[in-house]
């Protein structure tokens, strides 16, 4: 396996477990939202578990060309550090209600934009492009489904404030 390749996959898993333990804190911070963190945190750490999986599997010479991947490696990195930021101011002080979703939904749309966003439009050359589309398409569907979940708890978003 290519070295960007191995650090870009380690990368992205790092970013689904620290979007997880970001989620199972606003678990435990909002006891009316526990079922939608959960199960956000619980996707994430299938996301997770799906790119440990690739990362095990013999990779095509064809996986993702090289100079595409190392543009996107300093967006996942640079994500990952206001994560592990995020997770350690909210451990100390846990945000309020509105800005954990906001907090969440901010993020998502970053996280959509680090899978591979170079690839959504071209055509699927492996599986593991497969997996990186599926893994952006999910991020959009949870910034969706965090702004339903706000509307539905009369939780203004933002912009509309």
């Amino acid at each position: 396996m290519p070295e960007t390749l191995h650090k870009h996959l380690d990368e992205s898993i790092k970013l689904e477990l620290n979007l997880a333990t970001l989620y199972t804190l606003f678990h435990d911070s909002f006891a009316e939202d526990e079922d939608f963190w959960w199960d956000l945190a619980m996707e994430e750490r299938g996301h997770a578990s799906l790119l440990q999986q690739e990362k095990k599997q013999p990779q095509q010479k064809e996986f993702f060309p090289e100079n595409l991947l190392a543009k996107d490696l300093q967006s996942l990195v640079d994500s990952n550090t206001r994560i592990s930021k995020l997770i350690s101011s909210y451990k100390e002080q846990p945000p309020s209600r509105e800005m954990a979703l906001h907090t969440a939904h901010d993020l998502e749309l970053a996280a959509g934009e680090s899978h591979f966003q170079q690839f959504l439009d071209s055509p699927t050359s492996s599986p593991a492009a497969n997996i990186f589309k599926q893994l952006n398409q999910e991020d959009c569907d949870h910034a969706a489904r965090i702004l339903e979940y706000m509307k539905q708890n009369n939780i203004a978003a933002e912009g509309n404030e």
